[in-house]
């Protein structure tokens, strides 16, 4: 048998496969069947920035007769209050209901005895909030470590490209001043210059990023003429974009890369190995192939490494990436090339 163990952020993980942030994670029963079924780490479904606000300062303040009154709301990219809009306010207003801070602290107790695997808890981030309300008490529960997940869609026409990369430096630096475990940014393509900002994200301080984050995208109903759901879960066709930007950055960037996004199979782990990934981050695969997918998959990886003579993951980590290929441009070339495609 290979050896599939590896380093993510500093802690180590007998393979590279990570349970994504999701619905799943948010089960101790579930979490206990996916580390039997062999995952390396798992993230813990999220937290929201506007509920930790709405818990620790209180600034939904009150609701007289039907009027909703608020104070210090953070403004959203289009200058309105967050709870200007009804629907956010009764999600938020909700999902505090049932998923308290104290809730989530005590959850993350509960997992770290149940589990003898990395646990990693996870906040959805909007502003350089004041993090000390929360963030030590992630640290002091005994989460291994934070996964930041932030996405700033650029939609504001009066917010320039600095603006918005400034929200990702904000919320980083002041997370930093209160804990010790090591953070991850998770991240969206939404950049100017997508190179050049992720390598001066990653020499931020994080000990990883995230790469990339599946936004949630509506689509249009032709016969009702109205906004529908998008695909929720990702296909195993989607993993391209990652792959490339994986390869890319490997080598030149100064923290660890995981992968996420259309990871639906082993051949789909090794290939983002290949690129230089130290792990891979998988959800929509579990919904749509449940957790026994993770026995296969690893099962896989070392079918794979036996059949090419690798006896870790170290031996062939990263031999794909750009900075390591003797033609770049096979990698990083966008336009479509008959050569590639095979067809005349």
């Amino acid at each position: 048998m290979a050896n599939l163990h590896t380093e993510y952020m500093g802690l180590k993980l007998k393979n590279p496969i990570i349970v994504g942030s999701s619905g799943i994670t948010n089960s101790l029963a579930n979490i206990k069947l996916l580390a039997e079924k062999g995952a390396g780490a798992v993230v813990l479904k999220s937290m929201f920035e506007e509920q930790i606000q709405h818990e620790t300062e209180n600034y939904i303040k009150k609701e007289d007769n039907g009027i909703k009154t608020y104070t210090q709301a953070p403004e959203s990219f289009f200058g309105k209050r967050i709870y200007d809009y009804e629907e956010a306010y009764a999600y938020i207003h909700e999902y505090a209901k049932s998923n308290t801070i104290d809730k989530y602290l005590n959850y993350i107790s509960e997992v770290k005895k149940a589990v003898d695997i990395p646990v990693i808890a996870s906040i959805n981030c909007v502003s350089g909030y004041d993090w000390h309300l929360f963030a030590k008490r992630i640290q002091d529960a005994g989460a291994d470590a934070l996964e930041l997940n932030i996405y700033i869609l650029p939609s504001d026409f009066r917010r320039s490209p600095e603006d918005n990369e400034k929200i990702y430096y904000d919320i980083i630096e002041e997370v930093k001043k209160y804990i010790t475990i090591p953070i991850a940014v998770k991240l969206g393509y939404y950049f100017t210059s997508l190179a050049q900002s992720l390598q001066k994200l990653s020499e931020s301080g994080v000990k990883a990023m995230v790469l990339f984050n599946r936004p949630y995208n509506p689509d249009i109903d032709i016969e009702k003429i109205s906004l529908s759901p998008g695909n929720i879960y990702s296909s195993d066709m989607e993993y391209g974009q990652v792959l490339r930007w994986i390869s890319i950055l490997s080598g030149r960037v100064h923290c660890d890369l995981s992968a996420t996004t259309g990871i639906h199979n082993y051949e789909a782990i090794v290939k983002h190995l290949l690129a230089g990934a130290n792990t891979v981050q998988i959800v929509s695969a579990l919904y749509l192939h449940k957790f026994d997918i993770i026995s296969t998959m690893l099962a896989g990886i070392n079918d794979w490494m036996d059949r090419h003579h690798f006896e870790n993951i170290n031996a062939f980590r990263g031999k794909l990436s750009s900075i390591n290929l003797e033609n770049p441009a096979a990698i990083e070339r966008v336009q479509f090339m008959k050569l590639y495609a095979g067809i005349e």
